[in-house]
């Protein structure tokens, strides 16, 4: 197992490269050599690379090929006339630490590959001539992407087609932008989760919109911010999805905008939709789909969500379906249902213990008091902030090394934390600065956000900030981390 640096200021592809002080200049130096499993290529911080990065060889399930980086300063970045990132069947690869900005292509380009891992990686300005995604999946299995941040960019943030075994986890997507450009593109996937991700498509000139799930199995959306777009979520046709605990709202610009659509682009099965707060829109939920069409939609159960300011009905169902509409709560001055007579007068689809409420802030402020209840927060009394437990996203199955638990397990998905980084939580605890507060750990574990409302934008709406914690072992560069996530909604609700 060989590590091997990479520094483009003080390097020479003359260097034995296995030393910061021997450390080769470029990246076509790295691909001249043949990585063997547990291989670890670090790019110097500071270093800028302007070249594609083609990963030709693969690691092992249990020992990697690593792509980061070393160092002190700003997180070297690749720049590129092609790809920043790419790799044809590779497998059992992690890249993580990096930048990646002004390419023609992907940021990331990975087709046939296995077992995959993007963790703490910056993409911005890329398919510039190609009007590719950001980061790109094709025929694949097993891929990760975490932590990361996707802006500005000439396409989808995340194009993936054909890919069985898929998470985003904890990612932000702002502008992606492009004539047919989503924040998330996903085709004919297996096995997704997609979690605590931030996507806003507010300011992006593209007419699509958030996330375009076609023809999934096995989808997990839950507990993403999803604003702006043409519409929310577009999971047209599939089999076993739910989509929960998700807050939508901000797509507008077409008469059928709306913030979850299935049954117009085939058979749409077993759908639950569910604890979602819809508003700022058209629709809310629209099962429809284009006349003539034989398509199926069965077993479609929406339940429990909060809808509110919007400008069409909560529900829409006109083309044949079976379902039911129950125990949702309605904002007074959005219409509940539309239902075309036919499907009323068939009895296929059920409505029943629904409420409307004059606000809906009585009803989320309800819902979030156990949040409140589990957390510290320190805001203005005309912010408010929440965020979730700190919880294990990369687990591997070795212990947690490092992160030094209790007794190395979690209750309750919630790690009671001792170490940050290479930081030890001493007597005083450790204080992590964020882009709007501040993060306090104290010796036993517990944390606290704490906000500077002067730090926050004059535009109202949600802002988003992340603080991420990541341990390492040293000589294997063996890492594992977890973040936090902090929504912050200027208007003074809960998110």
């Amino acid at each position: 197992m060989t590590v091997y640096y990479v520094n483009s200021a003080t390097g020479s592809d003359r260097n034995g490269g296995t030393g910061q002080n021997s450390a080769f200049a470029t990246l076509s130096k790295v691909e001249s050599l043949k990585l063997k499993p547990g291989d670890s290529v670090l790019l110097a911080k500071g270093s800028v690379f302007n070249e594609q990065f083609d990963i030709k060889y693969s690691g092992s399930d249990s020992a990697p090929i690593k792509i980061g980086s070393y160092g002190t300063g700003a997180a070297p970045v690749i720049h590129s006339g092609g790809d920043g990132i790419h790799s044809l069947y590779a497998s059992n690869i992690v890249i993580e630490n990096l930048k990646i900005s002004n390419t023609s292509g992907a940021g990331i380009y990975g087709g046939s590959v296995t077992n995959w891992t993007v963790r703490n990686v910056e993409i911005a300005k890329t398919g510039l001539s190609e009007n590719a995604g950001a980061v790109t999946f094709r025929s694949s299995k097993n891929v990760t992407v975490e932590d990361s941040k996707i802006s500005g960019v000439k396409g989808d943030g995340f194009w993936i087609e054909k890919v069985a075994g898929i998470k985003l986890l904890n990612n932000t997507v702002t502008s992606a932008s492009g004539s047919t450009a989503d924040a998330v593109q996903m085709n004919d996937s297996s096995n997704i989760l997609m979690k605590g991700n931030h996507l806003d498509q507010t300011h992006a000139s593209s007419p699509k919109g958030v996330i375009a799930l076609v023809r999934p199995t096995n989808a997990v959306v839950e507990d993403n911010v999803l604003t702006g777009g043409g519409f929310g979520i577009s999971a047209q046709a599939g089999k076993n999805v739910a989509i929960r605990d998700n807050d939508i709202s901000g797509y507008h610009g077409y008469s059928w905008s709306f913030a979850v659509g299935l049954g117009d682009q085939g058979n749409a099965r077993d759908y639950d939709i569910s604890g979602n707060h819809i508003h700022d829109g058209a629709w809310g939920v629209a099962v429809s789909g284009p006349s003539g069409a034989s398509y199926t939609r069965t077993n479609i159960k929406v339940h429990d969500n909060v809808f509110d300011d919007l400008s069409q009905a909560a529900l829409k169902v006109d083309r044949p379906a079976s379902g039911s509409f129950t125990n949702n709560t309605i904002e007074t001055g959005t219409k509940a249902t539309a239902i075309s007579p036919s499907i009323v007068d068939a009895h296929t689809f059920t409505v029943s213990g629904n409420k409307t409420v004059a606000n809906v802030e009585t009803t989320l402020a309800a819902a979030d008091t156990k949040v409140a209840a589990a957390t510290e927060v320190s805001a203005d009394s005309a912010v408010v902030a929440v965020h979730d437990n700190l919880k294990i996203f990369t687990d591997n199955g070795e212990a947690h090394r490092g992160n030094l638990l209790d007794n190395d397990s979690s209750d309750n998905d919630t790690l009671v934390l001792r170490r940050f980084g290479d930081e030890t939580v001493g007597k005083h605890g450790l204080t992590l600065t964020g882009e709007y507060g501040d993060i306090h750990v104290d010796r036993e574990g517990n944390y606290a956000y704490t906000l500077d409302e002067t730090k926050l934008p004059d535009h109202s709406g949600h802002v988003s900030e992340s603080f991420s914690y990541g341990i390492n072992d040293g000589t294997s560069h063996h890492s594992d981390g977890d973040t936090l996530t902090v929504f912050i909604h200027l208007d003074g609700l809960l998110s």
